[in-house]
């Protein structure tokens, strides 16, 4: 490409925004009570690109001191030779985890600068085979009473005519099995018999005890996904239950590699393999992911994120959903201009906007700053 047409990247700024939840939050092995938001802007020529994780702010000095080195000077257009610029810079670092949060949240802004660059949508930049992405609202904590949960169904089902949601299950590492299936079958009576019903142990069970569950969950509830009924590094297990029951089991949101998603793949432990675009490595690594899944016969899940994931989600043929995870709609809507709006249970990625269209809110974000 001639030096003219060149659009070098020249600088990568990076800061972190931690927002409170808005009422103590559970699953069924974590607790929390905020989410970190680490965002990145690339500048190059006359255009910014934004991204961002949901991770520590232990991103930063990985970005500021390793990544922002190995993409600037690069072409803005070229983002697969940043990518991969990235991930040899940091192969002592290793590459799960934190690294590759990192790495997620500039290959998202290096994205969105090629398709501002361009002038085009990033949805119709990658190649659209949709207009449309289906979601499914997903919040359902175990530490929600019933009036808490049923306002929160209400307004995904009621207000948003969305048709599918998901609740958290396996509450304390699997050691309250009564009320998770009192809360599924709230959850069902709640939502009604025409919406689909999920529900996420996040690992909490042990291998049988999920075959139990799963099969109460299924014949009690109607519930027709299963994800991460044991720990999604358990891929023998995870298997195990896929074999034995009805429901679909969904796992991969802690993937940080493509051959992380390999592996599972190979291994058949899921029906639905879930890709993170702030965990996995970007736009870049997302895209790769999906081409696997859909290789094998799968489907792809999206995690969290729903704002971010809706342009490549609706780039890939074998989409299942995207997850409309409450903290981040919360979250999103905090810090950033040009949302997408979830009423009618899809996102629409518009083609007017170059990019994937979302802006920070400076002033609005400043009360977050790290």
């Amino acid at each position: 490409m001639p030096d003219g047409d060149r659009c070098p990247v020249r600088s990568v700024a990076c800061r972190s925004y931690t927002v409170p939840t808005d009422q103590p939050e559970a699953d069924g092995t974590l607790q929390w009570d905020s989410t970190t938001a680490v965002v990145v802007e690339v500048s190059a020529g006359g255009v910014s690109g934004l991204g961002w994780t949901y991770a520590s702010a232990a991103c930063q000095p990985v970005i500021d001191d390793v990544l922002a080195h190995a993409v600037i000077g690069r072409d803005i257009s070229s983002v697969a030779a940043a990518h991969e610029a990235m991930v040899r810079a940091t192969r002592n670092l290793g590459r799960p985890g934190v690294v590759s949060c990192a790495i997620s949240a500039v290959d998202i802004a290096l994205w969105d600068g090629k398709a501002r660059h361009l002038g085009v949508a990033l949805a119709d930049l990658v190649g659209r085979c949709t207009d449309q992405a289906p979601i499914y609202g997903s919040g359902g904590f175990t530490t929600y009473d019933d009036s808490t949960a049923g306002a929160q169904i209400e307004q995904w089902v009621g207000e948003w005519g969305i048709p599918r949601f998901k609740i958290k299950v396996g509450e304390s590492w699997g050691s309250r099995p009564e009320r998770d299936l009192a809360r599924a079958n709230f959850a069902r009576r709640s939502g009604g018999d025409g919406v689909e019903l999920l529900v996420d142990a996040n690992g909490g069970y042990s291998r049988k005890q999920a075959i139990r569950m799963g099969r109460r969950f299924f014949d009690e509830a109607g519930v027709i996904w299963f994800e991460e009924p044991v720990s999604s590094d358990d891929l023998t297990g995870l298997k195990e239950v896929r074999d034995q029951l009805p429901l679909e089991v969904a796992a991969g949101e802690y993937g940080f590699d493509e051959t992380y998603f390999a592996k599972m793949v190979a291994a058949g432990a899921v029906d639905c393999l879930q890709v993170d675009v702030t965990r996995c490595g970007g736009y870049t690594s997302w895209l790769r992911a999906a081409a696997l899944a859909g290789a094998n016969g799968l489907e792809v899940s999206a995690h969290c994120a729903p704002n971010l994931h809706a342009h490549v989600g609706v780039a890939v043929p074998n989409l299942r959903h995207i997850e409309y995870f409450h903290d981040h709609h919360r979250l999103e809507h905090l810090l950033f201009d040009g949302l997408l709006s979830p009423v009618g249970g899809f996102l629409r990625p518009a083609s007017d906007a170059p990019g994937h269209g979302m802006t920070l809110k400076e002033s609005d974000a400043a009360p977050y700053r790290r």
